[in-house]
């Protein structure tokens, strides 16, 4: 597992690794999610820590809560993550990549975009 990097909140750190698991799949949608304390164990992470990722999650509109149940992946929660991921992709980290590859002097043509089989 890796570490927790100092310069972003826990919480939003084990949001972001969870996401990172929805978009996989896991759990598939109308899953429960793993319970707070199932996770808290898995990351050794204070539950209020954990709880906060999930509603963070729950704020981008990816999980439901069921009364007495817990929280569930919602359906479509996937497409949606996957498209405010990739408007994330597209504002911040493409224009820092756009900038290193001219900065090398890289061209398109230069970049492998499928690995060699």
């Amino acid at each position: 597992m890796r570490d927790w990097d100092d310069r972003q909140a826990i919480y939003r750190q084990l949001a972001d690794r969870l996401a990172g698991q929805l978009l996989d799949g896991d759990p598939p949608e109308g899953q429960a999610m793993p319970s707070v304390r199932s996770l808290a164990s898995q990351y050794l992470l204070n539950p209020l820590t954990v709880g906060r990722a999930l509603q963070a999650l729950d704020d981008d509109g990816l999980l439901e809560s069921r009364r007495g149940l817990g929280l569930f992946v919602k359906p479509g929660a996937r497409e949606r993550l996957r498209q405010m991921e990739r408007e994330r992709f597209m504002q911040r980290e493409w224009p820092q990549l756009r900038q290193r590859l001219k900065q090398l002097g890289l061209t398109p043509e230069q970049l492998q975009w499928e690995t060699p089989t």
